[in-house]
């Protein structure tokens, strides 16, 4: 069975002025997903700005957000670390801490081979018993999960049972899915690319958009599980103007300002990442606007 069927939302973790995270707004957010048709939350991820929390943080974040959701939905935690051993303890905590999965992006920096990413996931599935999605995202880790491996991976390792696939590369996913035997759950690490994923045989999409859309990205997804493949196709195409503002500098960048300027009150960004340029700011209101959000 799938930790999630549909779209779940890599949440953006909210700061104070000082910088520190603002709990009591990742509640409200939380709150807000349940209650608007998000399938799953994935904390800690990429949009989460992972990279510059602390392990301590990180782990707060992640066991807030288990506490929290209650079981409503599903909480996937992302535990991925360039260090093997780093990202065993973090699944481990994660795991007992009650997350319904970890979402593990591949060994940055390290550049691993084929191999060292066979021997890394295996390293990490043998001591937890969460079930594992992996995060192929080569334009951040500058590494590659080739299909070969993921198949590898699938078929010999129980617990790894998904892909988030965001290399954008619609010939390698579908290779992942004829060299699976469709045996992976297949999502979306790309907003434009939900309906061909789905397509493919997805189970759906982990989403920045969601965070500000998270009726209409469910929709995408729901909408082709129902047979409605141009109501499906519809939402997609009326989102893509929208997705291309919200990735116009690096994510969490635009997300971010997405959110403040609906309201939200979710803080700023942790340097190295600043606030988006005014133009950029600019064009994306105007996206909001037109995609029918309403701004404050």
């Amino acid at each position: 069975m799938s930790i999630f069927k549909g779209a779940g939302v890599a949440i953006i973790t909210p700061f104070h002025k000082d910088g520190s995270v603002n709990y009591d707004k990742l509640d409200e957010l939380i709150d807000f997903h349940c209650e608007n048709g998000t399938d799953s939350i994935v904390i800690c991820g990429t949009t989460g700005e992972s990279s510059t929390l602390t392990e301590a943080e990180h782990m707060e974040c992640i066991k807030f957000t288990i506490e929290h959701t209650k079981k409503r939905i599903p909480v996937i935690a992302g535990t991925g670390s360039n260090c093997t051993r780093t990202a065993i303890e973090m699944s481990k905590e994660a795991a007992e801490a009650g997350a319904d999965g970890l979402l593990i992006v591949t060994p940055y920096y390290n550049k691993a081979t084929q191999a060292g990413l066979f021997a890394h996931y295996k390293a990490i599935a043998d001591e937890v018993k969460a079930p594992i999605i992996l995060y192929s995202v080569k334009s951040r880790t500058a590494t590659n999960i080739e299909p070969a491996t993921v198949a590898r991976l699938v078929n010999e390792v129980e617990n790894i049972v998904g892909i988030k696939e965001a290399s954008g590369d619609i010939s390698q996913i579908s290779k992942i899915m004829q060299m699976t035997d469709g045996k992976i759950d297949l999502y979306s690490g790309n907003d434009d690319q939900i309906l061909p994923l789905l397509a493919l045989g997805g189970k759906g999409v982990i989403s920045v958009l969601s965070n500000i859309a998270p009726r209409e990205t469910h929709d995408i997804c729901a909408k082709f599980f129902a047979g409605d493949l141009e109501g499906s196709r519809e939402l997609q195409f009326k989102a893509l103007p929208l997705i291309d503002q919200l990735f116009c500098e690096v994510n969490p960048i635009p997300i971010k300002k997405a959110a403040n300027l609906m309201g939200m009150e979710v803080g700023g960004l942790r340097m190295p990442l600043t606030e988006m340029t005014d133009k950029n700011a600019e064009n994306l209101a105007k996206a909001m606007i037109d995609f029918g959000l309403k701004l404050i």
